[in-house]
């Protein structure tokens, strides 16, 4: 492992039964079995090592049985390199029409056809075993801000006896080359991410993440959390924050020591207009566009920096054309997988500090909004 001299970032190597994921990495979401306006082939061409499913939404659609009957969820949709899971506990707090949490379970109503469900922690690891997951994660209660302490405390209790039965019924049938990650909760109270800490660290997971963030508490209480709990984690442990996607914010995460992160901005952005590249934004349905000849960005070798101008990218948006997503989308995950490459080149290099204040000053001097 490499770390840097000014800061707490480090790069590593997570080995999973699908091939090797170098950290820092950037991971696309591929929600329900598909990260939008993107082939297969065209994330391995942008570099992706490892994408993002959820079992919250495969469980209601198509089925995990269904999945699983068809070889797994690498067999269903094509794709030959990792895959972590999130459990679906994010999903039930913000997608569920109704929720009903014991110390069982949850109990929700789907947010698709309102039918009821029913799923407990050991129902969680079943299904992201029955999936074909490389990295699994321990089912949780991600609760919104604010929060009160009482509530956050028992959140907290209640995540850390969840993520125990996870363990123990991941390690009934372990399969060899998987992994399975804890959920740091305590909402944006220190002294319940402390002790939230190191009762999960008394267990041994694979990972841990950092979760409960970037659910509407500031973004310098998102930094505060981060930087107070990523130093008590395991320096041999992968540390994974979950939601956070700002190249901005993936800096300073990875300042921290962070090494995962997972998030549907660039894909998102793309589908709005919003292009990213190394000297600030670029927003597509600007008229000042409309005839530009140039690249989104001269000096990306993507498939679409390579092929159209900002003129046809406009033209495309505009019409509402299908392909307009796929063409930003492309570029998007590509200047994203490269950041995360030049982040892991310059930690390497003993330069990371240097290269993110290089990377803000650009930005700031070069914002073409």
């Amino acid at each position: 492992m490499a770390k840097d001299l000014k800061t707490k970032a480090r790069a590593g190597e997570l080995v999973t039964a699908h091939g090797k994921v170098m950290t820092p990495v950037f991971m696309p979401v591929g929600t329900q079995a598909s990260v939008k306006a993107m082939t297969p082939e065209d994330l391995y061409k942008v570099g992706t090592e490892v994408i993002l499913g959820n079992a919250y939404h495969l469980y209601l659609r198509p089925g995990v049985e269904l999945i699983a009957s068809l070889g797994g969820l690498h067999e269903f949709m094509n794709w030959k390199s990792a895959i972590l899971t999130d459990s679906g506990g994010f999903q039930i707090f913000s997608l569920a029409r109704m929720r009903d949490i014991t110390d069982e379970g949850v109990i929700f109503r789907s947010h698709l056809d309102g039918s009821k469900h029913f799923i407990s922690p050991e129902d969680s690891i079943r299904i992201q075993r029955s999936l074909g997951s490389d990295i699994l994660m321990v089912f949780d209660e991600c609760i919104p801000h604010p929060a009160n302490y009482e509530y956050a405390e028992n959140s907290m209790k209640l995540t850390i006896n969840w993520a125990k039965r996870c363990l123990e019924e991941y390690q009934t049938n372990k399969k060899e080359g998987t992994a399975l990650f804890a959920i740091i909760q305590g909402s944006t109270y220190k002294d319940l991410r402390t002790q939230c800490t190191e009762e999960l660290l008394k267990l041994n997971f694979d990972g841990y993440a950092l979760g409960g963030l970037m659910v509407g508490e500031p973004v310098e209480t998102t930094y505060e959390i981060i930087s107070h709990t990523a130093p008590g984690l395991p320096e041999d442990k992968p540390r994974y924050t979950m939601g956070i996607g700002l190249p901005e914010d993936i800096f300073r995460c990875v300042a921290e020591g962070v090494d995962m992160f997972d998030c549907v901005v660039p894909t998102r952005n793309a589908r709005n207009g919003c292009l990213f590249t190394h000297k600030g934004k670029v927003i597509i349905k600007n008229s000042k566009y409309t005839k530009d000849p140039h690249p989104i960005d001269s000096d990306c070798e993507c498939y679409t920096c390579q092929n159209f101008s900002r003129a046809y990218l406009r033209h495309l948006f505009m019409s509402g054309e299908i392909l307009a997503c796929i063409l930003n989308s492309i570029h998007n995950l590509h200047f994203y997988i490269q950041l995360m490459k030049k982040i892991r080149q310059a930690i390497q290099k003993g330069e990371f500090f240097d290269y993110w204040q290089c990377f803000l000053a650009t930005q700031n001097e070069h914002s073409m909004n």
